[in-house]
């Protein structure tokens, strides 16, 4: 699976995707990430890639058409398959991403993230995306952001973390198996400031069934 991240910090993003999990799925190629920054496809010096909005209003809004090339560029650099890409779009009003939206991006060889900043995107770059390939938009939380990649990480996260041998089990996946909000590890009781703090007695009776219980509870 290839992730294009149409950002103007790639660098940000990167430290994040080459760490932990992520850094060794892209190093056993189970994905690949690879970044379009809207900066170079811009005809100025400055590479500036903002305007004051039409009608009015404060803070700046991103031009549609430095995005719209470098989602392009993406898209032409994706897998040759038969599966078709998708594009995914960042908005606080759509509808909030959830783990059956990351089990059915899983199903494509190609997601373009395109990641905004400062009062957004110009709605017209969105139009002409919806003609190049499918457009899903997305919240990731509730909070409104400073730009998209916070929640394009979040994106690759939740879907590489289901791709086949990236996690070893396929239980490791917790939303796949009753998992709980509590979790525990040794030693058995901890002392801090004369209170003992005890792991709950039903996770260590071996009863899973009972074990399935208390998390479905939890």
């Amino acid at each position: 699976m290839r992730f294009h991240l149409v950002t103007l910090f790639p660098e940000s993003c990167d430290a994040y995707l080459s760490a932990s999990i992520l850094g060794r799925a892209r190093k056993d190629k189970k994905i690949s990430v690879a970044y379009q920054n809207p900066r170079d496809f811009v005809d100025n010096k400055w590479g500036k890639v903002d305007e004051r909005p039409y009608g009015g209003g404060p803070g700046m809004v991103m031009q549609a058409m430095p995005i719209v090339l470098a989602a392009q560029k993406a898209l032409s650099r994706g897998n040759r398959g038969t599966k078709k890409p998708v594009i995914i779009w960042f908005s606080p009003s759509a509808k909030q991403f959830t783990n059956k939206d990351a089990d059915a991006l899983a199903k494509f060889s190609d997601i373009v993230l395109v990641c905004g900043r400062y009062e957004g995107i110009d709605e017209r770059a969105l139009k002409i995306l919806k003609t190049l390939a499918p457009v899903k938009k997305f919240a990731v939380g509730e909070a409104v952001l400073t730009g998209g990649e916070v929640p394009a990480l979040a994106i690759v996260d939740a879907v590489t973390r289901r791709l086949p041998g990236v996690l070893g089990k396929d239980a490791s996946v917790e939303e796949r198996r009753v998992a709980s909000a509590e979790v525990y590890t040794r030693p058995e009781t901890i002392s801090y400031k004369k209170k003992k703090y005890r792991v709950p007695k039903v996770l260590q009776t071996g009863h899973h069934a009972n074990i399935d219980a208390w998390r479905k509870n939890k």
